[in-house]
């Protein structure tokens, strides 16, 4: 991850002192910040609320199987004054395996969040670079580079085609969402 880091860094480098060496014209370079895209964008919206409807559903279920762990945790002390060794030992037991059981819920839940949001964040950005290449081929970019991934520091607002695409992006969902419709 570093190496590619100090590899599109030295490229970036290599780039600009092309622009230096050859003239401004020749080196148009746009920079993307793909977080603002997921944060303003149609799909982005959409993917977000998808992600948190799913999260709440599963924090809601969790809470629920804690609530009946707590209450089967407070019969089992009422009852253990009453009960014999061998049948508190084995209420006992029932409870670990059903807090065991609780454990890997949650964990499967956090995994299936993680799967969710890789699957939304990887649709959103193959449509982006096929989005991203066509503005690059249409409007003669030597180079377009994501901002947080490429470990830009500062890069001026006039090389930033964020605000350009962004509504382009949303024009497309909109018309696949009509196709799809059909």
């Amino acid at each position: 991850m570093q190496t590619a880091k100090i590899a599109s860094a030295a490229a970036i480098l290599f780039l600009f002192s092309l622009t230096v060496s050859y003239g401004a014209d020749v080196a148009k370079i746009g920079v993307v910040d793909f977080q603002r895209i997921f944060e303003i964008s149609s799909a982005g919206k959409s993917a977000n609320a998808e992600f948190k409807s799913q999260g709440e559903k599963m924090a809601a279920d969790l809470k629920k199987k804690e609530g009946e762990l707590e209450e089967l945790k407070k019969r089992l002390e009422r009852e253990a004054l009453v009960m014999s060794g061998e049948m508190l030992e084995e209420k006992e037991r029932e409870f670990r395996i059903k807090i065991n059981d609780f454990k890997s819920l949650e964990k499967k839940y956090k995994e299936e969040l993680r799967a969710l949001n890789s699957r939304l964040v990887n649709r959103i950005k193959k449509d982006l670079y096929e989005l991203i290449e066509e503005i690059g081929r249409k409007e003669g970019y030597l180079l377009i580079i994501e901002k947080q991934d490429a470990g830009v520091v500062y890069a001026p607002t006039s090389i930033d085609i964020t605000d350009k695409l962004i509504p382009q992006y949303n024009e497309k969902v909109a018309q696949q969402a009509k196709k799809d419709k059909k």
